[in-house]
């Protein structure tokens, strides 16, 4: 870019209407000579009209740099008037002009849009010329002073360019030509165009030359900065290398020579399979070709720490004695028998038959029963090695198979770290809350453990980290649950569910005895001289300040009242303290869960059903009321969807058997039924309370009472079939702490029976029912000529006729219930 040879502006003849040249990334000044690259159609018909004419164009810059065909608010109004001097076309069918800038000039209005611009312009003719002053002398000074500092910090400008700027003493030129040759970006050259007055351009230019210098300023120090620590790392690289070669002079141990034996002593010794192996020996063998500053050397040698410290063949001896491991199991948990004759199973099949594949157990049920505790006395029964990991809240599948070497920070994953830390191939490994594992974007935790709890793949578990199949079989995985629905179907087919229900009220207190009062009295440093609990008193703990399935609230209650026990004997007053359960409430206050008012007497359209919860089982009173309406059925009490359908099916059944159960058809159309489940806070679902709502609607509308003793828990056809249900024994549990004596149970729910502990049914009386026929008398006071419609009966011909109307009537008088009587079992008769 040059000023020299340039055409006066004064003198040349500048029309008001010129083609328009959109530049981009450039603002023209007057008196630059510039070469301009024109590939847009619209530019190169503005230019082939400028040729065949006076060669004149006008040249303003675009706003945005990416806009390929800019409308007139995408162009700065202010430019410059320039004229093409040469034009050369390129083979790649652009065009290269050269232009001059001969005046400013603005825009005043777009005259031609096709097929290219026209603008009417007007030229902005510099103020007249005046004698310098000293003010204007003194801008001229500084700015030159300014660019001459900014070339001694390494800014590059033309020689010829200089030599201009040495003898140019007009502000306005001056301005021009500095900020034209500084490389700025478009928006601060467009401002300087924008000012008139030459002076105030001229210091706005030294203002940007000053922070052009303050700018360049730091970047030399970043420079040299960077260049400090480039140096220092090479010194530091010579100075390691030097010294290599006089402890070789010198004969004494190479460090680096020695880490690789012992690498290779401890791959050795780690007895690794032959694929491992070879892995191992290839790392090392790159590991001694890096540097040992390197990154990637530290990568590898972290590596190969942890290939050496994972035990590949070291198992720890299993303990066969089977009476051994069962006297083991017996001292650390009351009952649970089921889940103690299934390890000492295992231990028999292990004793007989060496190599075994290790089970996948999955221990189901509610809080505070010993899910996670049962696994250390498995563990202490084998004598393995214990791992416990928690995979409540894990979203991130690495957290399973580990991360990838290529990431920073990169480790194996839980189940690897898992195996180091025991220091065997063969520990009970413990996967607690498998059922809380929760996915995101970074994958599915419960997919990654497919493979992991899989006896026919986890003999070749791969993880990320190690790149090698990690031999699993050995292991013993043991996961808990509090429910079972939430697992992936695929990861619940490869486990074998174990379930473990709430306690009695009975095996409560023997865990107390046996357990917890030893090891309350130990952590509180008390003894049997300073405390003792009665039996009743213990047994109003468990009933009336805690309702739970398992025992941790009662720990608690029984670390309450030691703790009180235990100041008194800090302060002195060292004696027996005797709890009994009129002292009780000095301790533990007010009891928190009392019987509730329902059960105390029969009520009209209350009926007691029973439900199973994460925590146990627990029971739920049905209120129904019928009042005066529209036939409209109404909801209430937090129920979900299911539960809801459960009430329009017992609804309709009630409906169907109107005539049966002595309700006038046309109350369906005038009464409104509202179902209300109390505790309205608790969410409640499931098909169980479907004989409970039918026997409700059925009290409320026969305005019969409920017999307020009797539970029950079954789910409801519209044909009056009562279906199976689950959780039988939380069920009955909840009936036993509500001092109820009559559970109706269905049918098919009669051999579940037989799994539960005998002592468990003692006091309680079932009633089995098949159908609806035998519900409804043995939940409600049904007078003797009450009856249903006969089982598999014909409808009625002619209701109009008082014969056949007197004929039904006898019939179900004779026979109320249409069919056998319901079956009872008495406790005395259970197996």
């Amino acid at each position: 870019m040059s000023s020299e040879q340039t055409p006066n502006p004064q003198t040349t003849d500048i029309p008001d209407q010129l083609p328009l040249i959109p530049v981009r990334d450039i603002v023209v000044f007057p008196y630059m000579v510039l070469p301009l690259f024109v590939g847009r159609d619209m530019t190169v018909k503005a230019i082939e009209a400028a040729l065949s004419g006076n060669r004149m164009v006008f040249l303003a810059a675009q706003k945005v740099h990416e806009t390929e065909n800019p409308q007139p608010g995408d162009i700065f109004s202010v430019g410059t008037i320039g004229m093409i001097m040469r034009m050369l076309k390129l083979p790649d069918d652009r065009i290269k002009i050269l232009v001059q800038g001969l005046a400013k000039g603005k825009i005043l209005e777009y005259l031609q849009s096709e097929p290219y611009y026209t603008v009417k312009i007007e030229k902005v003719a510099p103020p007249p010329s005046e004698s310098p002053s000293l003010e204007t002398e003194a801008v001229i000074r500084t700015a030159k002073e300014s660019l001459e500092r900014l070339m001694s910090q390494g800014r590059v400008l033309m020689p010829d360019v200089m030599v201009v700027i040495e003898n140019l003493e007009e502000p306005g030129r001056l301005a021009d030509i500095i900020i034209s040759n500084l490389g700025l970006k478009v928006e601060i050259s467009q401002e300087i165009l924008e000012i008139e007055d030459p002076v105030i351009r001229l210091k706005r230019v030294s203002e940007i030359l000053t922070k052009e210098m303050e700018v360049l300023s730091m970047q030399q120090k970043i420079q040299a900065e960077a260049k400090g620590e480039i140096d220092k790392t090479q010194r530091e690289y010579f100075l390691r290398e030097q010294l290599k070669a006089i402890q070789k002079e010198l004969g004494e141990l190479d460090e680096r020579a020695e880490e690789m034996a012992e690498f290779r002593k401890r791959i050795q010794d780690a007895n690794m399979p032959e694929k491992v192996l070879k892995e191992a020996e290839k790392q090392l063998k790159r590991l001694e070709k890096m540097h040992p500053d390197t990154a990637e050397a530290a990568t590898v040698r972290t590596y190969l720490e942890w290939m050496v410290e994972i035990p590949w063949g070291k198992s720890s001896p299993d303990n066969l004695d089977i009476k051994a491991a069962a006297t083991v199991l017996d001292d650390d948990h009351y009952d649970l028998e089921k889940v103690k004759e299934r390890i000492l199973e295992y231990l028999a099949v292990r004793k007989l038959k060496e190599k075994m594949k290790g089970p996948i157990l999955c221990f189901v049920g509610p809080p505070g029963v010993g899910k996670t505790s049962l696994g250390k006395s498995i563990a202490r029964a084998l004598g393995r090695e214990f791992v416990r990991m928690s995979l409540g809240g894990i979203r991130d599948e690495a957290e399973i198979r580990g991360h990838r070497r290529t990431y920073v920070g990169a480790l194996p994953g839980r189940i690897v770290q898992g195996l180091k830390q025991a220091g065997t191939n063969n520990p009970v490994f413990m996967l607690d809350e498998v059922d809380k594992v929760g996915m995101d974007f970074r994958g599915d935790p419960s997919a990654a453990l497919l493979e992991v709890l899989d006896p026919e793949q986890n003999h070749a578990f791969s993880d990320h980290y190690l790149g090698v199949p990690v031999d699993l079989s050995n292991v013993m995985f043991i996961t808990t649950a509090n429910v079972i629905d939430s697992i992936l179907s695929a990861l619940r087919d490869r486990m074998e569910i174990i379930g473990i229900p709430g306690y009695t009220e009975e095996e409560k207190q023997g865990i107390a005895r046996r357990f917890l009062l030893p090891r309350q009295l130990e952590e509180h440093g008390i003894s049997e001289a300073h405390f003792r609990m009665s039996n009743a008193a213990l047994q109003k703990i468990i009933t009336q300040y805690t309702r739970e399935a398992g025992v941790r609230n009662l720990e608690r209650e029984i670390a309450n009242v030691m703790r009180k026990v235990a100041r008194r004997v800090a302060e002195g007053k060292v004696r027996q303290y005797n709890i009994l359960p009129q002292t009780l409430t000095k301790y533990l206050g007010v009891p928190r869960f009392l019987p509730e008012m329902e059960k105390e007497k029969d009520q009209v359209g209350v009926t007691t059903g029973l439900a199973w919860t994460e925590t146990g089982g627990d029971i739920l009173h049905v209120e129904a009321t019928a009042m005066k309406g529209k036939g409209q059925l109404t909801l209430t009490g937090h129920l979900g969807e299911v539960m809801k359908e459960s009430a329009q099916a017992a609804l309709t059944y009630v409906r169907a058997q109107a005539r049966n159960l002595g309700i006038r058809p046309k109350v369906f159309s005038n009464t409104d039924i509202h179902i209300h489940v109390p505790a309205g806070a608790i969410p409640k679902d499931g098909p169980s309370a479907g004989i409970t709502m039918a026997a409700a609607i059925t009290s409320s509308l026969t305005n019969i009472p409920a017999r307020h003793d009797v539970a029950m828990t079954g789910e409801v056809t519209l044909r009056g079939r009562v279906l199976p249900v689950g959780g039988l024994k939380e069920k009955i549990l909840a009936a036993k702490r509500a001092s109820l004596s009559c559970i109706i149970l269905p049918k098919r729910n009669e051999k579940d029976l037989t799994e539960l502990p005998k002592h468990l049914l003692r006091g309680l009386r079932f009633i089995f029912a098949d159908t609806m026929a035998d519900v409804i008398p043995s939940a409600l006071h049904v007078p003797p000529d009450f009856g249903l419609k006969p089982k598999n009966s014909k409808p009625d011909q002619g209701h109009n006729d008082q014969t056949n109307r007197k004929k039904r009537v006898a019939a179900t008088r004779a026979r109320p219930f249409g069919r056998k009587s319901p079956t009872y079992l008495q406790p005395k008769d259970h197996p």
